[in-house]
């Protein structure tokens, strides 16, 4: 059953994909609830996490079924099971069981995506590195940056920056509470050849409290990705989207320009925007045009353009 799933739905994405040129896409996610993954092939490498559950299963049967699933997919993708990389998919209470490692062994992967090359890490996070749904918003971000100063807060591994960069952005800061994941922004920007300490800046904190001290009227693009929720003990309150999210996007509002745009998604499910309490001339649902293929039906996350 698993593996006539997993041949149908690879077989329809990685054709799409090859047309659009795409090396990096979801093929499949929970299709079937007896097999609760998240599969996505990564330019050659697959990296499947399955969601945490109640299976029943003693530790070494559940080992053995995890075997038995990893080499269906070798056999369905027809590669090694040494490119296969699988992991529980656990979160953890607030933002910070990201950050946190699974393990000490570094898989490292170069991977491209819209012409720009990013590193991924298939072993040591929870995440990869990269978010292969928001691939349509950075192309949309880059479009439009030339010449202009960006802002990128929660910036993660920096991909976002990267795009703004090769947009010929003026001016590209990324903020973030985890110096591992700044610095793997960096490292992401340095890949890239487009470094530039003069226009690009990695600053290391808590974005809501940066954001009170942040220039005001500087920025024309900002992008924000929050989590859900956050209790990192390097915050000095918890941060939760649906709650925060109008004082959040007041905040950023302040450091736009006039006419100044702001890019907001978050991946609460049952996430409502307050658009009565935002002082924009815009709030405009963009989360279907930035769906892409291989996440259509099947994403949770909110995404919202909003023009002072």
């Amino acid at each position: 059953m698993f593996q006539n799933r997993l041949t149908k739905v690879y077989k329809h994405f990685s054709k799409i994909a090859r047309k659009q040129e795409i090396a990096c896409f979801r093929f499949y996610d929970h299709d079937l609830p007896e097999f609760p993954f998240a599969i996505d092939w990564y330019n050659g490498v697959v990296h499947a996490a399955e969601y945490k559950r109640r299976h029943g299963m003693e530790d070494e049967e559940h080992k053995e079924w995890l075997e038995n699933c990893r080499q269906t997919i070798a056999t369905v993708l027809d590669i090694n099971t040494d490119m296969i990389f699988m992991k529980i998919r656990q979160r953890k209470a607030g933002r910070q069981g990201q950050y946190e490692k699974f393990d000490e062994q570094k898989e490292e992967r170069i991977v491209p995506e819209g012409g720009l090359s990013f590193i991924i890490n298939l072993t040591d996070y929870l995440d990869t590195g990269l978010f292969l749904d928001h691939r349509i918003t950075r192309g949309m971000v880059r479009d439009e940056v030339e010449g202009m100063h960006v802002l990128n807060v929660f910036c993660y591994t920096g991909a976002f920056s990267v795009y703004a960069a090769h947009g010929k952005a003026r001016s590209v800061t990324s903020v973030d509470l985890s110096k591992t994941y700044l610095n793997w922004a960096k490292r992401n920007m340095q890949f890239n050849k487009l470094y530039d300490d003069e226009k690009h800046e990695f600053i290391h904190g808590d974005v809501i409290e940066w954001l009170e001290y942040m220039p005001a009227g500087k920025y024309d693009v900002i992008v924000c990705d929050p989590p859900t929720f956050s209790n990192s003990k390097r915050m000095e309150d918890n941060f939760d989207v649906q709650r925060d999210h109008v004082m959040l996007l007041k905040k950023l509002l302040k450091g736009c320009k006039d006419g100044g745009k702001i890019y907001f998604s978050n991946n609460y499910k049952n996430f409502v925007i307050d658009r009565d309490s935002i002082p924009a001339v815009t709030v405009k649902d963009i989360t279907a045009l930035t769906t892409p293929f291989d996440f259509q039906g099947k994403l949770n996350r909110k995404c919202y353009f909003i023009e002072k």
